[in-house]
């Protein structure tokens, strides 16, 4: 899957925020049909996301939708009006483990299958908002149709909850969960998403905590508003200068080595083939950005 920088929830009751959710800039979008939705508004809101998916991919809008589950079961009816061409795939809430995961890729399977879309093509966002869940990242981010998982910091959230912390702006009481889901994240060759800054009009905030996840190995963010977008896409793209440094440190390695050398010292560091091939793939993931 293309690297995803920011996932921007909207409600999925709100047909108009809809409309305007492809202007928003954002890489993905997660149309919501569980916490942001009254419970009265459920059926009524699955029909409203159904009917826009078309014509938000029309617009080359990534398309994903967070569906509800029971206490025991995620939401079949869910699945069978999103699930189709114009879906890329299914946020999962409230994860208890892996078990989940092969169900709901069954369920997915099944619905795939009505709608006569390939089996297997929907991938997975599974939240992580469960303490089993954040202990079992690496089982869970191991599965085939899991494309990214989270790790979220949220005051008084799920994960709040599931883990009797509190909160603060600098997230040091969810260092070890993050880094925990990067690393789980990375060994399975999925994103680590991270996030989600409910404080949505401290912009200045809101960059202070992507930068420190983006620093911690987060490729990407879950957002909540849209003045959020822009932010979070500029602090998770390599900019012109982290561009230029790896540039001109990609030259003096390969300098050094045509040198006899596999080091050199560059703007004062000393650098090897080490450091060329992480500024490589800085380039490289730029380049999927169209910097």
């Amino acid at each position: 899957m293309n690297p995803i920088r920011s996932f921007l929830f909207i409600p999925g009751n709100r047909s108009g925020w809809i409309d305007k959710a492809a202007d928003c800039g954002a890489d993905a979008i997660i149309l919501d049909l569980e916490d942001s939705v009254p419970p009265a508004q459920k059926a009524e809101s699955r029909e409203i996301v159904r009917s826009k998916l078309a014509d938000l991919a029309e617009r080359k809008q990534r398309n994903w939708v967070r569906i509800n589950r029971s206490p025991h079961l995620y939401d079949f009816d869910d699945m069978l009006a999103v699930v189709g061409p114009h879906l890329e795939g299914i946020a999962a809430p409230k994860l208890n483990g892996p078990e989940d995961i092969e169900t709901l890729s069954a369920m997915l399977s099944e619905a795939e299958y009505r709608n006569a879309a390939p089996v297997g093509s929907t991938r997975l966002l599974p939240i992580l908002e469960t303490a089993r869940s954040m202990q079992l990242a690496f089982e869970v981010a191991q599965h085939p149709r899991v494309a990214a998982i989270t790790g979220l910091s949220v005051k008084n959230g799920d994960v709040a909850r599931a883990l009797g912390i509190g909160w603060t702006p600098e997230g040091r009481e969810s260092l070890f969960l993050k880094s925990r889901v990067v690393m789980a994240a990375r060994a399975a060759g999925k994103q680590p998403i991270g996030g989600l800054w409910q404080q949505v009009h401290d912009l200045e905030g809101l960059a202070r905590a992507a930068a420190a996840d983006r620093d911690l190995g987060m490729s990407g963010q879950l957002l909540l508003h849209p003045s959020n977008v822009s932010i979070v896409n500029r602090i998770y793209s390599p900019s012109a200068a982290e561009l230029a440094y790896c540039r001109g440190l990609i030259e003096a390695v390969e300098a050094a080595q045509a040198a006899g050398r596999a080091s050199t010292v560059y703007e004062g560091e000393h650098v090897d083939i080490a450091h060329a091939n992480t500024a490589r793939q800085i380039i490289d993931l730029a380049r999927t950005f169209e910097i």
